[in-house]
């Protein structure tokens, strides 16, 4: 990733981290991005500790050899639902962590939302 590309995104994650904060009630679902994968994780920011995290090097998900990157950011958001329920979360707030709210990750928080958790 060239330089000034990002230390925009990261100036862009400084500014939405001051806005956004997640309780026991509502925790925070930050996203992370590589190359070749994506993750996921529901985080309590009061204690600090990450309550549930998916992505798409889970087992479901890595054995399905043939699919793109956007289909396997659906899936991610559609595992992360299925968990969150199961753990009783029904209500998060969404940090993109400084990307673009399209392409993966919009589908990724689109699935999630389809599957029952509210944004």
């Amino acid at each position: 990733m060239p330089l000034n590309k990002q230390k925009s995104r990261l100036k862009i994650k400084r500014r939405i981290r001051k806005k956004i904060f997640g309780v026991v009630e509502k925790p925070r679902m930050t996203v992370y991005r590589s190359n070749r994968n994506i993750f996921v994780q529901i985080v309590d920011d009061v204690n600090n500790n990450t309550i549930i995290a998916a992505s798409s090097l889970d087992k479901e998900i890595a054995e399905k050899k043939d699919i793109t990157k956007t289909q396997q950011a659906e899936l991610v958001g559609k595992l992360i639902a299925e968990k969150a329920e199961k753990s009783g979360i029904k209500n998060v707030v969404f940090d993109r962590n400084g990307y673009l709210y399209h392409g993966r990750i919009k589908k990724l928080a689109d699935a999630a939302r389809e599957n029952g958790l509210k944004i």
